[in-house]
């Protein structure tokens, strides 16, 4: 027997999702977050119409806001995880390698690379635009209890991206300084070095690990 409240909150995705301009901005979310600067210019929206189908889409539960990590005037719209799959929304795997990059290159987009091959087999590698001397402890603690050997990694500084490379900002504050390209993902992750906790960074890498099977 289905589950009522379930039920109804499947109907209310639906619904939210009539509009052919929301799919299409659900569809863009499913593999990257997007900020309503980006979401109006990528689907020609004004930005009081633009906030009104964010509206329509967050009270359905199928997205939500946060304020960026880096510029704390802006937000970002993500795709909450349990409606991509709920909805059988889908995002393809990028055919060539993947750059991940973050500030500091010491531990959200070392994790990323990290996660990325294990999971898919395909090549990924992780810079920052201010690296740290070292990769985060916490972090080579957190990819040792995933499985992931992060003792060898070094930060790197972001150099000239080859053309075919899927870039994947996973820092708000990088996102913001570099100005990526239309085709840049961004996945709007917070640093765990702030908060220094092991479950800080355990978290990070359940987040990643998320948007990861989400596409593979």
């Amino acid at each position: 027997m289905t589950n009522s409240a379930d039920f109804d909150r499947r109907v209310a995705m639906h619904a939210a999702l009539g509009e052919a301009v929301r799919l299409a901005i659900v569809d863009d979310l499913a593999s990257s977050d997007r900020s309503p600067k980006e979401l109006c210019e990528r689907h020609g929206l004004g930005t009081n119409l633009l906030a009104h189908h964010i509206d329509v889409l967050e009270h359905a539960g199928i997205v939500r806001r946060g304020v960026s990590s880096g510029d704390g005037r802006r937000r970002y719209v993500r795709l909450e995880r349990e409606a991509l799959v709920a909805l059988g929304v889908s995002a393809s795997l990028p055919k060539g390698d993947v750059l991940f990059l973050c500030t500091h290159n010491s531990a959200r987009s070392q994790l990323a690379a990290a996660l990325w091959t294990a999971r898919t087999g395909g090549q990924a590698s992780s810079a920052g635009t201010h690296p740290s001397e070292r990769v985060h402890r916490g972090a080579i603690a957190a990819g040792r209890r995933a499985g992931l050997d992060l003792r060898g990694a070094e930060p790197s500084t972001v150099a000239a991206i080859p053309r075919d490379t899927q870039v994947v900002t996973v820092c708000d504050r990088a996102h913001e300084e570099l100005h990526g390209q239309p085709n840049w993902w961004h996945w709007s992750i917070p640093d765990p070095v702030v908060d220094g906790s092991p479950a800080a960074f355990d978290a990070v890498v359940t987040e990643l690990n998320r948007r990861i099977e989400a596409l593979a």
